[in-house]
């Protein structure tokens, strides 16, 4: 099981940005950012391939990056442009082992981490 560990979360007005880490304790083939806000169901935000592809979800499409430094085994979330429909707990997952694409499918990840809060003010 890999170990993830979030931070960069916070309140920020709309319009303004923040970035969230992720460190992970091992190597992993996929990495993604998921997030859940109060009576909706998870879902997945961005994900980047241990090759180098990314994905994003249409919601997010060009106010939000995702990257990640493979040396510190550390991934990023940069969010631009930030909503008031973006609130929501955002957590980091991970794959170890093979994956074929950047999915955004929850099922394929295999470890999570413990979520920080966002909260965009209107």
């Amino acid at each position: 099981q890999v170990q993830l560990v979030e931070s960069g979360g916070g309140s920020v007005q709309a319009g303004g940005s923040l970035r969230l880490s992720c460190a992970a304790s091992e190597y992993t083939a996929l990495m993604g950012w998921f997030r859940q806000a109060p009576g909706k169901e998870r879902e997945g935000v961005a994900a980047i391939h241990g090759a180098g592809s990314t994905n994003y979800a249409d919601s997010v499409k060009g106010r939000f990056t995702i990257s990640k430094d493979s040396a510190k085994r550390t991934l990023y979330l940069q969010m631009n442009s930030l909503k008031a429909e973006d609130t929501a707990i955002y957590y980091c997952a991970a794959r170890k082992l093979w994956a074929s694409i950047a999915t955004l499918t929850p099922v394929a990840y295999t470890s999570w981490g413990q979520g920080t809060q966002v909260t965009v003010s209107s």
